[in-house]
């Protein structure tokens, strides 16, 4: 029997991000700190040798995704593109478990193509270098870089200017979508053209023992796309509202685009019980309880320990 291969795509949270400029080509200069959490979808995978793949996507938020044709999908992407890079004439029967929610912000797709190049490349037994991963992770989007790279980064440019950081502690958070997607591109147009943020203003050096410490530094940061997509969709502005109202809530922001948003909580605990309360006041929205990535929470999650359905 066939090994089976599984590999997780973590939720990418923008715990700032500035819009420092635009390029001559249209795309806008992004200043972000990056971290991953416990949640996100899972992909899995079986070695074929006639160089065929496929891909059939299940879970909560498989939706509408289950009904298109997996050949736009950035995994079935992710695949090909290192199907021909490498030269390979293997293929894979690939699984999909989407745990988060589309076009929500929070990296979904970015990850799940990370998830794919990943895996593919230790199922295939490739030996690609970092530069060429990093390029073909950017030819399919300007924040699969980061999710290829999975840890605690300042990223920069359009996506593909990553500083690794010091791991962040497993620091207690939130994750809620309020059930509607908003647009990228129409959020980018609103925004102000002569708003844009200075760059270099976060201290890549910077050590956090808690998530007090953390909030204390963003305090002085913030996301530049928070009042264009709020002014698309207000409910960004309830969700936030929930998760601040909470007890041991140190703060709430949107994250990315949006409309995903989340609430850095004082302990694991307080996070558990917002999460419940407001789920139990809001059923239509996604709700889970979650914590930074770090090293020691990457070892449980790769024993299947740390992501929640």
């Amino acid at each position: 029997m066939s090994a089976t291969y599984s590999e997780q795509a973590p939720a990418k949270v923008n715990l700032f991000l500035h819009v420092t400029g635009k390029r001559d080509d249209g795309y806008h200069l992004l200043e972000s700190l990056v971290c991953f959490t416990a949640a996100g979808d899972v992909l899995s995978g079986e070695l074929r040798d006639d160089g065929k793949i496929t891909l059939s996507i299940t879970g909560p938020m498989a939706g509408p995704l289950s009904l298109e044709d997996t050949e736009n999908n950035l995994v079935t992407r992710a695949a090909k593109t290192l199907q021909t890079v490498s030269g390979t004439a293997l293929g894979a029967d690939l699984i999909l478990d989407k745990r988060l929610p589309i076009a929500s912000g929070i990296g979904g797709g970015s990850a799940d193509a990370a998830a794919a190049i990943r895996l593919l490349c230790d199922m295939w037994k490739l030996d690609l270098d970092a530069e060429s991963l990093d390029r073909i992770a950017l030819s399919l989007g300007a924040d699969v870089p980061v999710c290829l790279h999975g840890k605690t980064c300042l990223m920069a440019g359009i996506g593909e200017e990553i500083t690794e950081l010091s791991d962040l502690p497993p620091i207690p958070m939130v994750l809620i979508n309020p059930g509607k997607a908003v647009s990228t591109p129409e959020i980018f147009r609103a925004l102000e053209a002569d708003g844009y943020s200075q760059s270099g203003l976060w201290n890549t050096n910077a050590e956090f023992a808690s998530g007090a410490a953390l909030c204390d530094a963003l305090a002085d940061c913030g996301n530049d796309l928070f009042l264009p997509a709020a002014s698309i969709l207000p409910e960004i502005c309830d969700v936030l509202s929930a998760l601040a109202r909470e007890e041991g809530c140190l703060l709430a922001r949107m994250s990315g685009s949006g409309a995903t948003c989340f609430g850095i909580y004082d302990t694991t605990e307080q996070a558990e019980r917002a999460a419940n309360l407001i789920a139990a006041e809001c059923p239509d929205w996604w709700v889970i309880p979650t914590q930074i990535l770090c090293q020691e929470t990457r070892v449980l999650s790769d024993i299947g320990a740390s992501f929640p359905d």
